[in-house]
Order: structure tokens, then C-alpha cells, then sequence
């Protein structure tokens, strides 16, 4: 049995080529040196195709800063190490953090009842198959019935440096609902005082026993007694967006816990649908948007109880 386990290693070993760094440098540069004769157009080709790594982890960043000590490994076997899954997809990878869409349904993290189905616990599996000593780090979540872009790190460092300077390393978080009524303003703000079992609707700078929330939102489309609205977040505290539209008379659909008595789609329609942040490590600007998804924009025309605008029942 040993030997039928050691035996794929030692193959897959034969199709990398490993490259030591012995000096700082920028992944690009560093791979048309080693790689003489080889074009800027084929290293990124390399790197899209996610057969390039960096201590192990695939490196897609044409600009990753190397340093010395690291090493850089060409996988000749495309997709060596390809990530599938029905419930997530990986948008961006690096050797310090990976940004993922999710489905709605699969929690973020681990709890008490439920250690496997997460998106960190799908991620760890993944980076495990890479090097057995890598591990995901939560820096944010995202509520199980919430679909869309978040991100995870690969260390404690990094994880850290996250979570110490959150308000100046993100820069945008935007999320896209569709809410119960037809929206009174184009666009406001919503202030107000949150807990995880109260809400206090206040606009005063004083605190009101809880944390000052703030959320801006904009009006996109209003149709059949429901409204798309782009939400964006200026904090972000738990059930943030739920507990403020509820708050001006306009839950989410499908969000039974904050007065919305709807749910035609099945799940709760919310969706993070772009994220923008700075590199915690190269500091370089990364955006990442995802299309509103399209079941929002029908729910709009067969109305937000199953129907048209005529009342007539609309059958999918």
C-alpha cells in the first residue's frame, strides 16, 4: 500500500520544474530570466492556467514580489491541482490569500453542528492537496443564505494584518437585494445602532448601546411590488444590510428573520457582488465584481409574490 501512494508523487514531481530565488524580483521578470527565450504572452498563459506556484501555492500575479529563499515550481501538467466544486469557485490565488464566490446555502466558516460543509473547510482540502501544512484563515463572512465574493488567507500574518487595519485595506464591498415594496428614494444612507438582538434606528453620533452602522444604498429597478437595490457598506456589522432594511419598511426577500413573509426564490436575495481591496502584502489595488444574478432581475417582472403585473400567476 505504501508504494501505490508514493508512486503519483514521484511522477508529478518529474513534470515541475523547480526555481530557486536567490534575489528579489518580480514573478514576470524572474521566469523570462530562468526561462530564456520564453514570452511575456507564454508566462501569463502559465500563470492563468494555474501551473505556476510559489512555495507551494499557486501563483497567478504576473507582479508577485519574490524573495530570496523562495521557490518557484512550473507544473507542465496542467491543472495539477484544479479546484472544483458545485457550491464554490475560486476567483483570484495567491501564496497569501484566495478570493472565492460562493453559493448561497454553504456557511462560511465552521460551527458547533456543521465542520465540513464550509467553504473553509472546501478550502483547507484544496490547499492541503498543494502542501500538507497549508490552512485557510477567515477574515470575513458572509451569512449562509448570502451568495457572492469573499475572501480567505493562507497565514496568521496575514490574517492579522487583515483584521487589524480592515477599514483601510478594504475599499469597497457592495452587495445587490431585492427588497420587499417598491423604494421611496433613489438613494440615502441608513445610520443606525445595531446588536446581535436588538435594533436601534438612530442617527446620533452618541452611543446608543450597540455599534453605529452605516450603509448606503441605491435604488437600481422597482417592479410588481419589489425593488433591486445596490447596497454598499461603509461598516460592516453582523446581519448589517438585513436589520437596516428592515428597519426603513423594505426587508429582503426571503428573509423570514427580518420580516420579509416572501420567499419565491427559495434563498435569501442578497448577493456580495464586488470587492476591493489593497494586497496586505504588495499593497497593489484588487477589484473583483461578479454580474447581479439574473433570478433577481426576473423576480422584478413576475413580482415579488410569484405574479405578474397583472396578477396573473407567473409559471417558470
Amino acid at each position: 500500500m505504501g508504494k501505490n501512494t508514493t508512486k503519483p508523487v514521484a511522477r508529478a514531481a518529474k513534470k515541475c520544474t523547480v526555481l530557486n530565488v536567490t534575489e528579489p524580483a518580480e514573478l514576470m521578470a524572474f521566469l523570462m530570466q530562468k526561462m530564456a527565450g520564453i514570452s511575456r504572452t507564454r508566462v501569463k498563459a502559465l500563470l492563468s492556467n494555474r501551473v505556476v506556484m510559489v512555495n507551494n501555492n499557486i501563483e497567478t500575479q504576473y507582479n508577485f514580489p519574490l524573495q530570496p529563499g523562495m521557490k518557484v515550481q512550473i507544473c507542465r501538467e496542467k491543472n495539477m491541482h484544479e479546484f472544483r466544486h458545485s457550491m464554490l469557485k475560486i476567483l483570484y490565488e495567491d501564496a497569501y490569500l484566495i478570493v472565492v464566490e460562493k453559493k448561497e446555502g454553504l456557511l462560511s466558516v465552521a460551527t458547533e453542528r456543521q465542520k465540513e460543509r464550509t467553504a473553509q473547510h472546501i478550502l483547507n482540502e484544496y490547499v492541503k492537496r498543494q502542501h500538507r501544512g497549508n490552512r485557510i484563515f477567515v477574515v470575513h463572512r458572509l451569512d449562509r443564505e448570502t451568495s457572492g465574493i469573499m475572501m480567505y488567507v493562507k497565514d496568521e500574518k496575514t490574517q492579522h494584518t487583515m483584521r487589524d487595519n480592515w477599514h483601510d485595506i478594504v475599499c469597497d464591498r457592495r452587495y445587490v437585494a431585492v427588497v420587499q415594496g417598491e423604494m421611496e428614494k433613489d438613494q440615502d444612507t441608513i445610520k443606525s445602532w445595531l446588536t446581535d438582538r436588538k435594533l436601534y434606528v438612530s442617527s446620533s453620533p452618541v452611543d446608543d448601546g450597540g455599534k453605529f452602522s452605516v450603509t448606503h444604498y441605491r435604488t437600481i429597478r422597482r417592479g410588481d411590488g419589489c425593488s433591486l437595490v445596490e447596497l454598499e457598506l461603509e461598516t460592516g456589522r453582523k446581519n448589517q444590510i438585513r436589520a437596516h432594511m428592515e428597519s426603513i419598511g423594505h426587508p429582503i426577500i426571503g428573509d423570514e428573520r427580518y420580516g420579509c413573509e416572501l420567499n419565491p426564490l427559495g434563498r435569501l436575495a442578497l448577493h456580495a457582488f464586488k470587492l476591493c481591496f489593497y494586497h496586505p502584502v504588495t499593497h497593489q489595488l484588487m477589484e473583483f465584481e461578479t454580474p447581479y444574478p439574473g433570478a433577481f432581475k426576473n423576480l422584478l417582472s413576475k413580482g415579488a409574490d410569484g405574479t405578474g403585473a397583472g396578477g396573473k400567476k407567473v409559471v417558470n
